[in-house]
């Protein structure tokens, strides 16, 4: 391991930050301390960086996916119908106070989506997607998907049919 020492002063930190942030975006960045010195109007941050050899694109970030495009993924119509069940995650997660992954992540919309899910057992096969989520938002995103997908909404209407004769 190596260290890096740097001065960034209080009130003129422009620079020196910009060195900072320039050497950490080229190594390989193991831990960081850093101290404040208060000298009045010389006052500045005290910041050792510890590094290891290699270059920071030399090491991938840890558990880390590489994103998804779903534009590519889903076609036109159905991106569209992706598109109207991440706003409606968006307002939840903000009325809820959680972030938006808590209520369905985008791999778990999009499954929705393209296995056309129309029931609570159906949403709850998709990987990730337990009790709780189905209980406490299934029944708003399952009514979004049958009024924007008609052909989910047709096979629930038919299941409730009566046939001639039964009450």
């Amino acid at each position: 391991m190596r260290f890096h020492f740097l001065t960034i002063p209080a009130f003129d930190p422009d620079a020196a930050q910009d060195a900072l942030n320039a050497f950490c975006a080229q190594h390989r960045i193991v831990a960081s301390e850093r101290h404040f010195v208060d000298r009045g109007v010389d006052s500045f941050w005290a910041v050792c960086v510890t590094w290891v050899e290699g270059s920071a694109a030399a090491f991938p970030a840890q558990g880390k996916r590489d994103r998804v495009d779903y534009r590519e993924v889903l076609g036109e119509a159905d991106f569209a119908v992706y598109s109207e069940l991440r706003r409606l995650r968006k307002q939840l997660a903000e009325r809820e106070g959680v972030p938006a992954y808590a209520i369905f992540t985008n791999e778990q919309l999009a499954a929705m989506v393209q296995r056309r899910v129309a029931t609570a057992q159906a949403l709850g096969a998709i990987e990730g997607v337990g009790e709780a989520r189905v209980v406490n938002f299934g029944d708003v995103f399952l009514a979004t998907l049958a009024r924007l997908l008609p052909e989910v909404a047709q096979p629930a209407a038919v299941d409730h049919e009566t046939k001639p004769g039964q009450p």
